[in-house]
């Protein structure tokens, strides 16, 4: 029987780069958080925004940057996706506010939309066996966790020694490198067959998701009760669920519903939105724990963001003969516990408490956790479809990931806020504080929320509340750990019990037209 032929090494280099430039654009503006706070002054929900501004588009539109690729080939939109993110970054860079910053990182994460799904969906197209796509998934996610990585040391170096601005024009200056690799080194590929643009799939996905995704970002802002935010909902409502109907009904669907009639790719969907929400969550709530609350450099943000993203790529070996050889039920399971146990002690920290050396163990456990779960969902949802599937089951994986990267951010910004704003008020109302003093607190807290008044001048009226805001605010984020804790055991008991009793399938070659792993034994 003759060898398998073998990933070509440029098209690995290119994807795996990609993924990299991509997740830096996603991570880079948590590090930077406190500076957003301090220089462009951003109230209510326009913190959350900035890095809900790049994932959103990632989220709406990675489903179709995956049919397009298909159609039209995937070495194009890889160019094409690192040039747009490289313009976004340029147009972030020379803001002069807070909206000109929202439309930068939008332009931006409308690049990494068509850099996710197809750098692994290059990947999975280019391997033909069950061990080579387990290796490359690996190295795919080690760099996508490089890029995590990465970033804290970019933002943190550029913030604390120069400005936030030229956080954003190197990433324009990796996504240039970027896009040049992969013009001189990517095999292109594509998978036509069956597929076609589904634009009533694409503009009922694209609608839903952007309505749901608002509602849950202004929710704490407006009022859950507010008629923006109550119809946001509603047109979610009614859009997934035309989504649904028009892809049943589509000749060739933007996702195949059935899809989901696999178990393992069903639980792995369930476990990479719920999952990758808890971690992202995790990370946001660091990030603003340690810049906005504390006060922190960006070096000294950088470090949490090291311990969560930096582990991955020491664990590549690991991960890569673990993936291989054991089920991913447990690792799935394992990764998902380490992170819950890590939230859960970051929960008990103290806000006062402004030691570096605090967050290693509950990060660094999280860390561990997101090394084994990213890999293990990614191989999960990839590996049990036909190979000639593999561009629309990349598409859905990072989807569903991102998507619950962009909720993380989005809800834990929610519950913690609207937590520390209820106590700050109660606070408020039960002090000793003059009466200007209180008067002027209420009146920062009406327009800026906890964090603003967590950042007023000691010297100035509302100063005296400085300490109740603090407080709250540690209060709130404390929450948000728990909620993200709670969110990761959810998901590792979902996966103990919805994949308990399978048996482990022997992969099938290219002939056969799959290269199916089963995961529950």
């Amino acid at each position: 029987m003759p060898p398998s032929p073998r990933l070509p090494l440029g098209t690995l280099i290119a994807g795996c780069l990609a993924v990299c430039l991509a997740q830096i654009g996603i991570a880079i503006p948590a590090t930077l958080n406190g500076l957003f706070q301090e220089h462009l002054h951003p109230v209510g929900s326009q913190l959350t925004w900035i890095s809900d501004a790049f994932l959103l588009p990632v989220t709406v539109l990675e489903l179709s940057f995956g049919v397009l690729g298909d159609l039209f080939g995937r070495k194009r939109l890889l160019v094409g996706g690192a040039v747009l993110l490289g313009a976004g970054e340029i147009v972030a860079a020379s803001s002069a506010g807070v909206h000109q910053l929202w439309v930068g990182q939008a332009l931006a994460g409308l690049g990494a939309a068509a850099l996710f799904p197809t750098s692994l969906a290059m990947i999975a197209a280019g391997t033909h066996t069950h061990a080579q796509r387990a290796r490359a998934i690996a190295v795919w996610a080690s760099s996508l966790s490089a890029g995590g990585f990465l970033a804290p040391l970019l933002g943190g170096i550029t913030g604390t020694y120069g400005s936030w601005r030229w956080s954003f024009v190197v990433v324009a200056i990796v996504a240039a490198v970027s896009a040049l690799v992969s013009v001189l080194l990517a095999t292109d590929s594509r998978s036509p067959e069956g597929r076609s643009l589904d634009i009533g799939g694409q503009i009922t996905i694209g609608v839903g998701l952007f309505a749901l995704l608002y509602a849950v970002i202004q929710g704490p802002t407006d009022g859950w009760g507010s008629a923006p935010v109550v119809v946001a909902f509603i047109v979610a409502a009614a859009f997934l669920a035309l989504f649904v109907a028009a892809e049943r009904r589509a000749a060739s669907p933007l996702l195949r519903l059935d899809l989901f009639r696999n178990r393992s790719f069903a639980v792995a969907s369930v476990v990479a939105v719920v999952g990758m929400f808890s971690f992202l969550g995790t990370a946001y709530g660091a990030s603003i724990r340690l810049g906005p609350i504390q006060h922190q450099t960006p070096m000294r943000t950088a470090f949490a963001f090291l311990l969560l993203n930096g582990i991955t790529p020491f664990l590549t070996p690991l991960t890569s003969r673990l993936l291989a050889r054991v089920s991913a039920r447990r690792l799935l399971t394992a990764g998902l516990l380490l992170i819950a146990a890590g939230d859960y002690l970051a929960a008990t920290l103290d806000v006062d408490d402004r030691a570096l050396t605090s967050l290693i163990l509950p990060l660094g456990l999280v860390g561990i956790g997101f090394a084994f779960t990213v890999s293990s969902i990614t191989a999960t949802a990839v590996n049990t479809v036909p190979v000639q599937l593999a561009g629309m089951a990349s598409a859905s994986t990072n989807l569903l990931r991102d998507f619950g990267f962009t909720l993380g951010p989005a809800v834990i910004g929610a519950v913690a806020l609207s937590q520390a704003a209820s106590q700050v008020t109660k606070s408020l109302a039960g002090s000793q504080l003059a009466p200007a003093s209180q008067a002027a607190a209420h009146e920062v807290l009406k327009e800026g929320g906890p964090l603003a008044l967590n950042s007023v001048p000691a010297s100035s009226p509302p100063g005296a509340a400085h300490s109740y805001a603090l407080e709250a605010l540690g209060h709130g984020y404390s929450i948000g750990f728990v909620v993200c804790g709670s969110a990761a055991l959810f998901a590792a008991l979902l996966v103990l019990l919805a994949l308990r009793g399978g048996t482990t399938e022997e992969p099938k070659t290219d002939a056969d037209e799959g290269v199916a792993v089963a995961v529950t034994n």
